[in-house]
């Protein structure tokens, strides 16, 4: 029988502190998911898992529910604005809800930072962070890892350049401790009024022309509801300063990949045709969210 601490260990909050080895052992499980050519592999026959989504998502919710499908498993599908939360549930007495009901393991994505992580000490299901305020989001870094280790073969060496809005974003932490991790020279590139400075002692921010210089341009969503709090003054004005533009895209080296987390603000940090050329990885990033999220469910979920 499986311990209540053996199933928390099959959690997956953070990067921050997963080891190498285990993050290595997650992304080539996901190249053998992979292998098989979207075959279904129903090694999560009748296990349950429920996509707890406190927050909107698109991309990420449907990646975990094909992930979890095409392992077999049963799943439910929950969003907060269709449920008691609503009413005025509190996140953990929904969580331990569905935990009584006998779910194996729920996959959640909230707004707020640190919830998670309390969660996991009072539940005994692992749960997958889908991302937490500007902690991380695991499965992302994951995802984006495994896409530059199919590009360049392995990571160590590699110049990852993170561009946008780094203080919002969960996306640039999850990659930075990973990265890192593998021996990655990780720098980051933002308007000041978008940089994280507790970051700083962790990589250094450099200029555009700079950061361009680099075997990976990974570029972040501008969140444009900030806007009427002064981050910006435009999307315009960020395109012009911080924007991939088609210019700036023709002056990396040949060997260089565009990628980003997405949803895209088109012609806003990616200029549309620079989503489409060669050098993009954006829709390989989202196709290789499957396999990533097939090898985390199934370390959470099979007996």
């Amino acid at each position: 029988m499986i311990t209540q601490t053996a199933l928390r260990d099959r959690s997956l909050l953070g990067l921050k502190e997963l080891s190498r080895g285990e993050i290595e052992s997650i992304l080539n499980r996901a190249a053998h998911w992979e292998a098989q050519k979207e075959k279904l592999a129903p090694v999560l026959e009748s296990r349950f898992v429920a996509n707890m989504f406190f927050e909107n998502s698109t991309r990420t919710r449907f990646s975990f529910e094909m992930a979890e499908k095409r392992l077999g498993a049963q799943v439910l599908n929950f969003t907060a604005a269709a449920s008691s939360v609503e009413k005025g549930e509190s996140i953990y007495d929904t969580v331990r809800t569905l935990e009584s009901m006998g779910i194996d393991a729920g996959v959640i994505r909230l707004k707020p930072a640190g919830v998670l992580q309390q969660l996991a000490q009072k539940v005994n299901v692992p749960l997958v962070n889908a991302g937490d305020g500007n902690n991380e989001h695991p499965t992302q870094a994951l995802l984006d890892l495994y896409t530059m280790r199919k590009a360049f073969g392995e990571l160590k060496g590699l110049r990852v350049s993170i561009i946008g809005d780094i203080l919002h974003s969960r996306v640039a932490r999850s990659n930075l401790w990973a990265l890192q991790k593998f021996g990655a020279d990780v720098r980051f590139c933002a308007p000041q009024t978008m940089q994280a400075p507790e970051l700083a002692e962790h990589a250094p921010y450099v200029g555009l022309e700079e950061a361009l210089d680099a075997d990976v341009v990974m570029m972040l969503r501008v969140q444009l509801e900030r806007h009427q709090h002064g981050l910006i003054t435009s999307a315009e004005d960020y395109r012009e300063h911080y924007g991939l533009t088609e210019e700036r895209a023709s002056r990396l080296k040949p060997s260089t990949i565009i990628m980003h987390p997405a949803p895209v603000n088109r012609n806003v940090e990616v200029d549309d045709a620079v989503v489409e050329s060669e050098a993009s990885r954006i829709f390989p990033q989202m196709a290789n969210g499957v396999p990533i999220r097939m090898a985390v469910m199934e370390r959470a979920m099979k007996l």
